[in-house]
């Protein structure tokens, strides 16, 4: 079994009191719960599409070295947040920087017919550990490996699993920014290749809209058909 923990304690909230202070953009506090871990490597992983009907599960890490980081490149991603935080043209925006200011940027991507073989949950969490692992392996013990929200059963190095994660680590909230605008893109593609299910309207997520087109259409080859959600049992896919 891997070396794991879990992080539980919420981060602790800015306190400054003087009249007309600034909120502190939200880069920096996540920045500053990284900074203060006391290695300089910080690896964070996350994952987007876990809950769709369609489409890949797209897992992704990113690696900074938080102590080489100049000024600017702080205040660069000082928008930096979890990526359901923001729209997607902000999270479009983002992208390029956290490229340009990352050590290392991973991507993982597994098909819809790989959740139906392996299950949602072994799929999800294998990918976060092989981004994981590709994204620091060479480092060993000179990186802080962290996820959002899972201990990874299958990941041989050292991680923490940080609860609520992507809204409290620069680096895994780097990594959701980066999982999120991969997927969404490849969804857009997908439109384009599929038309008539709408997917680049839902990019696979479970709406009206998407239901009625299983209904009208069938399932595409994107679709997971091993997706135990109440949408698929309601249309009778399953």
């Amino acid at each position: 079994m891997p070396a794991a923990s879990t992080e539980t304690t919420q981060a602790a909230k800015g306190g400054s009191s003087r009249k007309k202070a600034k909120p502190a953009r939200a880069g920096r506090r996540l920045f500053k719960f990284d900074r203060e871990i006391g290695t300089p490597l910080i690896a964070g992983a996350d994952e987007a599409g876990r809950g769709c009907l369609a489409g890949p599960l797209v897992a992704a890490a990113v690696l900074f070295d938080v102590e080489a980081l100049a000024p600017a490149q702080v205040r660069a991603l000082g928008e930096l947040d979890d990526s359901k935080q923001h729209t997607a043209p902000a999270r479009e925006r983002m992208y390029p920087i956290i490229l340009q200011t990352a050590l290392r940027v991973c991507v993982v991507s597994r098909s819809a017919r790989s959740i139906d073989s392996n299950g949602l949950h072994r799929t999800n969490l294998t990918a976060l550990a092989d981004a994981l692992r590709r994204v620091s392996g060479e480092h060993g013990s000179e990186v802080t490996r962290l996820v959002d929200g899972f201990s990874l059963p299958d990941l041989e190095l050292p991680h923490r699993a940080v609860i609520g994660g992507d809204a409290r680590s620069a680096a895994i909230a780097a990594a959701s920014i980066v999982a999120k605008v991969t997927r969404d893109r490849f969804m857009h593609h997908a439109d384009e290749l599929h038309p008539g299910w709408s997917f680049a309207q839902h990019v696979g997520y479970s709406t009206p809209e998407h239901r009625e087109a299983i209904l009208r259409l069938g399932p595409s080859p994107l679709h997971r058909m091993s997706f135990q959600s109440v949408a698929y049992t309601q249309l009778e896919l399953i």
